[in-house]
């Protein structure tokens, strides 16, 4: 499967596409805020990423303003928080076969465009 989780209204995250250029390589692009992520997906993306925590955006503005991060939250906490707020999904999310490249960080950017032969 090759599939994006993104929002189209960021500016981050449209240019690490642009820069990937996966639209020409087959991957299917969701826009999270226009179609929500399923319980599967999400739980295909933990699969890949090991756990719930990984796929959490902390820089939120959402999850700033809430007093969660004095709590100690589990996996089943991340998951439904990611379920009931797209903004909570650390983006973009870029899946390629059994391979998961999450957020905009020059390490994960770096290692998906390796991984893409795009360097």
């Amino acid at each position: 499967m090759k599939k994006v989780y993104t929002l189209s209204n960021c500016d981050t995250s449209r240019k690490i596409l642009k820069q990937s250029n996966v639209a020409n390589l087959g991957f299917e692009i969701k826009d999270i805020k226009v179609s929500p992520i399923t319980e599967d997906e999400l739980n295909q993306m933990q699969d890949l990423a090991g756990s719930y925590e990984a796929i959490f955006s902390r820089r939120s503005q959402k999850y700033k303003n809430l007093i969660i991060n004095d709590m100690g939250l589990h996996e089943d906490d991340y998951k439904s928080l990611i379920l009931q707020e797209y903004t909570f999904l650390k983006r973009p999310v870029i899946i390629d076969g059994n391979k998961i490249f999450i957020g905009n960080s020059k390490k994960n950017v770096d290692a998906l465009l390796k991984h893409l032969e795009i360097t």
